[in-house]
Formats: structure tokens, C-alpha cells, sequence
């Protein structure tokens, strides 16, 4: 990797899973301070790299690598599936490996090679009480009195599940922005509208927060298949439609498994200019 110094700029790594797309920048070596605004910065689609999450791979002692996330907006989330799942093959292509454990917020996570291309990651159990969602008071997650009676989970950020007739006819931009900033969730939250289209198949739409509309989102597609099992939808095991592909979640004793596509896209350098002007 280019060391990160002011003649060289800050090298990057543009990744997506499914159309969710993230930068993604190696800090094993050297380290750069991420502020705020040189995130913000690298975010914007017109006068920077443009992503939905910005990743930093960094050295771990008990695991392979420490993943850290980013929201287009700067503030940090502790889990990012999707992410994970292309960094976890980045870093199996590296090694040779077909499995490797990475550290993040959200604790160890496991990943592997799931043949045909496809690599799935552990996402650790759900968070099915109110205070580990987190909810700002006690109340039963599966029904919360908002208007739908979404289902709220945790899978290491917060995420509102609405069940609807047709995810296609949902108003995302208005209704997702509403419900991320709904005075329940503390800390806002992520907002599915999923409908089942066949069984053990869902259509999914997302809106992240501190993101907006995303084509797709691991944590969401999680959280959407704990709803939809606990609502009597489905079984464990589902598939769900996004936006930008198909994605397979398993709900088992160890934990929610998330199977899809990923794709390296291509590595650059952001400027030294650039970051100077971000700073």
C-alpha cells in the first residue's frame, strides 16, 4: 500500500454489494485522522469519491483485521454488512484464505467463501429487547405504536421494519426520513419496507440513516428476515429481493449468516489538495 503523506495523497479501495457502495481505505500500515469534514468531503457524489459507507481497515490483535464505518454524513456505525462482506473477500483474495474473523463494534464477526462468487458473513445475534434496539422507553419491539406497527431490531445499529402489501408503491424518501428521525429511536435508525412476494421471499427497500436511499443495505436485510421470521412471515432462512440484487439471510443458533455478490471496483488516491480543501 502507497504510504499516506503529502506528496502522495490517501489511497482508496471503491467497493459495493449490491449496489450499496462504499470507500474503503487500509490503515493497517499508516493511519489518517477521518474527520467529520474530509468524510463529508469524500462523500459527496459530484465534488469527491461519492459513497454510501466509508470503511477503514485496521490492525487487530484477535482478529484479522478491525473494520470502522462511516456514514455519508460523518457520524460512525458500528455494523455495515455489506461492507463487511467486501472487505472479508478483499482480504480472502489477499491471504488465500476462505475464512477469517474480523473485529468490529459490533463484536468478532466470521466470514467465508460461499462458492459461486459469493461470500457470507456472521452478523452476530439480534438485539430483540428494547434497550439494546435502543428505544427511548420499554415497550415490546415486535408491534411499536407507530403508524404500521413496524418492528424494531438491532443488529448493532437500530432498524424500523415496516411489513407492507407493496414495497414498490412506499413513498422511501418521505416516509424513511420521517421514520429515521421518529422520537423512539434515540440514536435515529435505519427504515425497511419489505412485502412477502412468495414464501421465504421478501421485496426490500431501504433508507439508511445518515445516508438516505441506498440500493441496499446487510444490517437492514438482517434485521427485515429477525421481523419477518418473529412476525410468522417466514421461516429463518429467506431471501430478499433489493433494489440492487439478491441477497440470502439464514437466522441461525449462532447468529443472522448474510450470503451475496461483491465487486471491487477500483483503487485511487485522493489528492493532497483534496484532503488539505476538506480539512
Amino acid at each position: 500500500m502507497l504510504k499516506t503523506t503529502a506528496q502522495t495523497g490517501l489511497p482508496f479501495m471503491k467497493m459495493h454489494g449490491l449496489g450499496n457502495d462504499f470507500v474503503v481505505i487500509d490503515q493497517r500500515t499508516d493511519a489518517v485522522a477521518l474527520t467529520d469534514a474530509l468524510v463529508q468531503a469524500i462523500a459527496d457524489r459530484r465534488m469527491g469519491v461519492g459513497f454510501d459507507q466509508l470503511a477503514t481497515i485496521e490492525p487487530a490483535q484477535n482478529a484479522d483485521a478491525r473494520l470502522v464505518f462511516y456514514n455519508s454524513d460523518g457520524s460512525q456505525s458500528a455494523a455495515c454488512g455489506n461492507a463487511t462482506r467486501c472487505i472479508a473477500r478483499h482480504l480472502m483474495n489477499e491471504t488465500g484464505r476462505d475464512a477469517l474473523t474480523l473485529e468490529t463494534e459490533r463484536g468478532f464477526l466470521r466470514a467465508e467463501e460461499a462458492g459461486d462468487g459469493l461470500t457470507r458473513v456472521n452478523m452476530g445475534a439480534p438485539l430483540l429487547h428494547w434497550d439494546q434496539v435502543p428505544l427511548s422507553h420499554e415497550m415490546d419491539t415486535l408491534e411499536l405504536p407507530i403508524e404500521g406497527s413496524p418492528t424494531a431490531t438491532g443488529m448493532g445499529n437500530p432498524h424500523c421494519t415496516f411489513f407492507v402489501d407493496d414495497a414498490e408503491a412506499v413513498d422511501l424518501e418521505a416516509r424513511g426520513a420521517e421514520i429515521e428521525h421518529h422520537p423512539l429511536f434515540p440514536e435515529r435508525t435505519n427504515v425497511q419496507f419489505a412485502s412477502l412476494i412468495g414464501p421465504d421471499h421478501l421485496r426490500m427497500r431501504v433508507w439508511e440513516r445518515g445516508v438516505g436511499v441506498t440500493l441496499a443495505s446487510g444490517s437492514s436485510s438482517c434485521a427485515t428476515a429477525v421481523a419477518a421470521a418473529r412476525r410468522g412471515q417466514t421461516g429463518r432462512k429467506v431471501r430478499i429481493e433489493l433494489d440492487g440484487g439478491t441477497i440470502w439471510i439464514d437466522w441461525r443458533e449462532d447468529g443472522v449468516w448474510m450470503t451475496g455478490a461483491t465487486m471491487h471496483v477500483a483503487d485511487g488516491v485522493l489528492t493532497p489538495a483534496f484532503i488539505a480543501a476538506a480539512q
